[in-house]
């Protein structure tokens, strides 16, 4: 799920650089993503950002024989205490539909990232999370779900640009309420009339194109 989405998040960058010197992971838990983020974009530092504790001591402990520019940062999503504008890529993967209060989560993704920074989204749909194998399995803040539309216009209320070549809507097989059984025997093929599960988009910070140093202010890292 995570290459898928990694994979499909670089197709979507429009004037791709070739390096993104400062990278914030949101909600790194272990640590899967980071290695993959450095082979991908290139960055001079990683910043790891979870509010678990343990959970960014086993990231540093899957890191700390791969020689990764990377330090951990306990903080939660409306408090990653960054400097304003000091960062050139926001990675979140699948941490949005966690979050409470959202609208503050997104307001300190606008204040870290630099203008013209981007913001990498990948993110399951109010449909994914309001089903029932989610409900049955998992506990989320219900309310707050979005669905595919929402979530792109409450991230362009926020103030990034996002067009509709750098959107994509994966329905994979695990994210659809009867878990793909119906194309599977039937053997036919997803209908096209559908609400969205899954949104992977690609946003920039409105103000211009990004600074390309990797100076930044830590307040709180470890490790």
């Amino acid at each position: 799920m995570l290459d898928l989405a990694i994979d499909d998040l670089d197709r979507l960058i429009e004037d791709r650089a070739a390096s993104y010197p400062v990278i914030v992971d949101v909600g790194c838990g272990a640590g899967q993503s980071l290695q993959r983020l450095r082979d991908r974009f290139a960055p001079e530092l990683i910043v790891g950002l979870d509010i678990d504790f343990e959970m960014l001591g086993l990231s540093a402990l899957r890191t700390r024989d791969l020689d990764l520019p990377v330090v951990f940062v306990q903080g939660t999503s409306a408090d990653i205490g960054l400097a304003k504008e000091s960062v050139d890529m926001l990675f979140c993967h699948q941490t949005f539909h966690h979050l409470p209060d959202q609208q503050s989560a997104i307001r300190e993704f606008h204040r870290v990232l630099k203008p013209g920074g981007l913001l990498l989204f990948a993110e399951s749909t109010r449909a994914f999370i309001h089903s029932w194998i989610i409900r049955l399995l998992f506990r989320h803040p219900m309310d707050v779900q979005k669905s595919a539309d929402e979530y792109r216009e409450f991230i362009e209320q926020a103030g990034f640009d996002c067009d509709s070549s750098t959107i994509s809507y994966p329905y994979l097989w695990w994210s659809r309420a009867d878990l793909g059984l119906r194309e599977t025997l039937t053997d036919r093929a997803p209908p096209e009339e559908r609400e969205e599960t899954l949104l992977n988009l690609v946003a920039v910070k409105r103000g211009g194109h990004a600074p390309t140093t990797a100076n930044t202010t830590l307040s709180s890292a470890i490790y």
